[in-house]
């Protein structure tokens, strides 16, 4: 990177930032989450809105066509491993196998019900392929309807931060249950590339994606922790604490991230699990590091992850209301009905169930993630892509407001833990 362009860098990240911090806490006068702010800052940067009405500062900010540059978007990718693991030391699994009937039936009607309409509503409505078709409609209504499967664990973390959410029981298993659907929503996701890719069957590609999960979980969950505890009583005789603490824990992660992006696997999953993995180890000697590591990734990386959401797609160009309209209603109703319904038979009051329902409605920039790798490979068309993009952004920016909503009716009672207790986030 060449002066120039590190000037342009400093640039985007500055006005990301401030345009950040200025719509969060708007948002937050106005009485709703911040990252709602921070979603639409990306909208408001992005081609939609500067670059269609202020082209020349659009092409100031952003000269080489690249809304998000290869530079920002590794920065913004680090950024929310360190996020993303702060987020797994939040949860306590030992409240979420309390409430695991609640887990375990959200997590499957979560699943079953936005896939299950998902996959009808093409082959009611095989006109929302568009054309050409370059692949059958079997593939795109299973991607289709894997797509409304997925949630965005990051902006869910988020508003459940915000709302001051996180340690309640509609916390705990809104946060339990949505690693559960994303693994499967990618597993699938996995097994339908493989298929485009390759000769092999959903099936069997989708076995395969399952046993890497399965396997690289094993080895986070418990592997991790036996390691630990021997390099906790290391560290102080070779290195000088907390900072010999802290980088070990950021090689770690980035160890596990590289080994899962090597996998196939998400790499913001193996660090929330690394997360989990090393909660009592924090508990006991590095809570407040905990602390700095979470205020730094909050105030700087996550509001840079939640601005670049808005920033990759102009919502003018290839928008079909009709494909906007249906996409957004379907992944709405499946996921708020199967996923509540499945906390209210776990044993949630009605309201709370709902407020799961709409937390885990919540798609983001996983979302986006997953349709930009579809459109790359010709799975689905521009229609489609801003359709689910549209869907993303706006059943995060819907979640926020009706969970406060539903939950300021029925406070729920904060389940405090030992870290929780001393000074974690809320």
């Amino acid at each position: 990177m060449n002066d120039l362009n590190l000037v342009i860098f400093f640039h985007q990240i500055a006005v990301m930032l401030g345009v950040a911090l200025l719509l969060g806490q708007v948002m937050r006068h106005l009485g709703q989450a911040a990252v709602l702010g921070e979603l639409i800052g990306g909208v408001v940067l992005g081609p939609t809105l500067l670059g269609t009405f202020f082209p020349e500062a659009y092409q100031w900010l952003f000269p080489k066509g690249e809304v998000v540059s290869a530079e920002l978007n590794s920065l913004i990718q680090l950024g929310m491993l360190l996020f993303m693991f702060v987020a797994g030391l939040e949860v306590d699994v030992s409240h979420a196998w309390e409430k695991r009937k609640a887990v375990i039936l959200t997590s499957l009607f979560g699943v079953l019900v936005p896939f299950g309409l998902g996959v009808g509503s093409i082959f009611a409505m095989p006109d929302l392929q568009g054309e050409p078709r370059a692949v059958s409609i079997w593939i795109f209504a299973i991607f289709f309807g894997t797509a409304l499967s997925i949630s965005a664990l990051p902006v869910i973390l988020r508003t459940l931060m915000d709302l001051d959410l996180l340690r309640t029981e509609i916390g705990i298993v809104i946060m339990s249950a949505a690693p559960v659907s994303d693994l499967i929503g990618w597993t699938l996701f996995a097994g339908i590339i493989h298929v485009v890719t390759t000769t092999g069957s959903v099936g069997a590609s989708c076995a395969l994606s399952f046993l890497k999960v399965i396997i690289l979980s094993a080895v986070i969950v418990f592997g991790l922790p036996m390691i630990s505890r021997r390099l906790l009583r290391s560290i102080p005789n070779f290195f000088t604490w907390p900072n010999g603490f802290i980088s070990m824990i950021i090689l770690t992660v980035l160890i596990v991230a590289g080994l899962a992006e090597w996998l196939g696997l998400h790499p913001f999953f193996s660090a929330f699990l690394v997360g989990i993995a090393l909660r009592e180890h924090f508990l006991q000697r590095g809570n407040h590091i905990r602390e700095i590591l979470y205020q730094f990734a909050l105030s700087f990386f996550t509001p840079l992850y939640f601005v670049s959401i808005g920033l990759r797609a102009n919502f003018i160009e290839s928008f079909d209301f009709k494909l906007v309209s249906v996409v957004f209603l379907i992944a709405c109703l499946g996921k708020v009905i199967g996923a509540g319904t499945g906390a209210f038979w776990g044993g949630m009051s009605p309201r709370r169930a709902l407020c799961v329902g709409f937390g885990l409605n919540a798609r983001g920039a996983m979302e986006i993630v997953l349709a930009s790798v579809a459109l790359d490979m010709k799975l689905i068309d521009h229609r489609v892509f801003v359709a689910l993009f549209i869907m993303a952004l706006l059943t995060s920016m819907l979640s926020g407001p009706v969970i406060k909503k539903l939950s300021s009716a029925e406070p729920a009672a904060r389940i405090d833990t030992d870290s929780a207790k001393e000074s974690g986030p809320g």
